[in-house]
């Protein structure tokens, strides 16, 4: 085997089991990896692309599924640990913390350690990981097991498109890359559709043995048929421990505030607090990334019109999703609806879903890449504006075509995102895709969690307002309110005697009508919301996409010939 010089002192890890011909079999120049940390690409017999794909699916859902079944099933969790919503929130918050500041610095690991003993860690951590959650019966255990989580995933995730790669043609493999991340997005309806399932008997500990054996499957699929070996070299420094002591406490001050603001409210004097740590330690160190000549994170080059452009794309996009995790589902859960009746509606955003991955690598095209993005915004609008007229008798089928619309769009604007981001990020040399790992990956995450926090404030405020709005229009000397209260009351004529305490119950039931009727309302100022956001955003897309068809300019031209480039160069 001909290693590839890579980085001050490349390596290429022993794999041969991967390899089409053992040890001896010399890599071509098409087949070496592209980047550090990457596995080769030989050509590999049809049966083990066929098993490349089919384990990357497994690892893509797994990880997708680690904090789908956590979010989907999260009051069932409180209600088995006895937690208030406060402490549900911190495990949310942890999983969050630890996901977004690993996402970007495992690849530096890979780069330096090998992608061969970072899988065998990050496997038998998932496997451990899983096993002690069927153990935990205290908040503490599983607050450092939810942060334990989001480190894991933030691992499975990038190797599950490592291995869809391998099962693609060389001309595909970015496609690869948007089907492993893709299927972590649908994970997330997906696991809506089998917690029921799996909570039929009442018992959390059933969730928690069905991700173990997800673990366990991982672990036993990637002993079969590992990757091709990869590239290594040192590439740590010592002022990236500095970054990293200052970098990590920021972002996870910055996901507290976003979590809990809506639940302890924004008032509360520590969310002060830790949003000004947040920024004093997110700036310092950043500041010292600028100032050094091999950075982990290219400030010069994030802080471009091109990255800040990807970056708020990549953020407002999850911004306007968040109207299918909190909008649609808060408005169910108001009229009553429970997670058995919201099985075939998140089956169908689950199928929606997919055909918007299956399209985005089918229709994947590098010299157009805007017009998917401004399709996706489309589609949210039309989603949002469908579901603006929501009453107390609208239920889960009344949000199959809007919901379809959303989950479409959610996975479609993945591809080109992708694309522009990695293809830039190469163009400039491997060390900048820590750069774009972490560009991608706090824009994903904040954006999801700015999103929600937006929304549910949003929510609060209206519902207030429109309580306020009905409470003040029934005066109990309107006629038609004392017959309203007096059949509401009527219901209890059977246990109650007292004319006195059926007026009560009649007055009670129908302030709690009042509460419901508000909270549909404000969530149809939610979704309006989200369509004039959504509208703005496309009326920007579309511009930039008519600039760019008049120009003529294809913006990725000068990157993609840079990787051809690099290419041909490598030894």
């Amino acid at each position: 085997m001909v290693p590839t010089q890579a980085g001050r002192r490349g390596s290429m890890e022993q794999a041969e089991s991967a390899t089409p011909r053992g040890a001896d079999y010399e890599f071509q120049p098409h087949e070496r990896p592209l980047m550090l940390g990457s596995p080769a690409n030989p050509d590999h017999p049809v049966l083990r692309r066929v098993g490349y794909g089919v384990i990357g699916i497994l690892i893509a859902l797994t990880s997708g599924l680690s904090n789908g079944l956590l979010i989907a099933n999260l009051p069932q969790i409180q209600g088995s640990l006895g937690l208030t919503p406060v402490e549900g929130g911190w495990l949310v918050a942890a999983y969050s913390m630890t996901n977004i500041f690993a996402g970007f610095l495992i690849v530096r690991a890979r780069q330096q350690f090998g992608l061969q003993r970072l899988t065998r860690i990050f496997l038998i951590g998932f496997v451990l990981l899983t096993g002690a959650q069927m153990l935990a019966r205290a908040f503490s255990a599983e607050l450092v097991i939810r942060a334990a989580a989001g480190i894991i995933a933030s691992g499975l995730a990038p190797l599950s498109f490592f291995y869809i790669m391998q099962a693609m043609p060389a001309r595909l493999r970015m496609g690869g890359m948007i089907i492993g991340l893709g299927l972590t997005q649908v994970a997330s309806p997906l696991s809506r559709v089998i917690s029921p399932l799996l909570l039929s008997g009442g018992d959390i500990q059933n969730l928690h043995l069905f991700e173990f054996g997800l673990a366990l499957a991982c672990l036993g699929a990637i002993a079969l048929l590992r990757l091709p070996p990869s590239d290594r070299a040192d590439v740590f420094e010592r002022l990236d421990v500095l970054t990293a002591l200052l970098l990590a406490p920021g972002l996870a001050l910055l996901t507290a505030v976003l979590v809990q603001g809506r639940i302890v409210w924004w008032s509360t004097p520590w969310l002060g607090y830790a949003t000004a740590g947040s920024i004093v330690l997110i700036g310092a160190a950043l500041r010292i990334e600028h100032n050094r000549s091999s950075p982990l994170l290219n400030t010069r080059w994030i802080g471009g019109l091109d990255m800040l452009r990807l970056a708020a794309v990549a953020a407002v996009m999850r911004v306007l999703l968040s109207e299918q995790n909190y909008g649609s589902l808060g408005l169910l859960t108001v009229v009553g609806m429970g997670q058995d009746q919201l099985v075939t509606l998140y089956a169908v955003v689950t199928g929606a879903s997919l055909a918007g991955l299956a399209l985005s690598v089918l229709r994947l095209d590098p010299t157009d890449l805007v017009r998917p993005i401004a399709i996706s915004v489309a589609l949210i609008l039309a989603g949002a504006l469908i579901d603006a007229h929501a009453t107390n008798l609208t239920r889960p089928a009344n949000f199959y075509l809007s919901q379809g619309l959303i989950g479409f769009a959610a996975v479609y604007f993945l591809g080109p995102t992708l694309m522009l981001g990695v293809v830039r990020a190469l163009a400039r040399g491997p060390s900048h895709m820590v750069s774009f790992s972490a560009v991608f990956g706090i824009a994903q995450t904040v954006g999801g969690l700015g999103g929600s926090a937006l929304l549910g404030t949003f929510q609060i405020v209206r519902e207030k307002f429109h309580s306020h709005e009905l409470a003040q229009s029934l005066v109990i000397t309107d006629p038609q309110v004392a017959l309203r209260i007096q059949q509401l009351g009527g219901a209890y004529g059977r246990v109650l005697g007292d004319p006195a305490l059926r007026q009560a119950q009649g007055v009670a039931l129908l302030a709690r009508q009042t509460t419901r009727e508000a909270n549909i309302l404000a969530f149809n100022d939610v979704f309006l919301l989200i369509a004039v956001l959504a509208g703005v955003g496309l009326l920007l897309v579309v511009g930039r996409w008519l600039q760019l068809r008049r120009s003529g300019v294809d913006p990725l031209a000068e990157e993609m010939a840079a990787i051809a480039r690099l290419r041909t160069e490598t030894p």
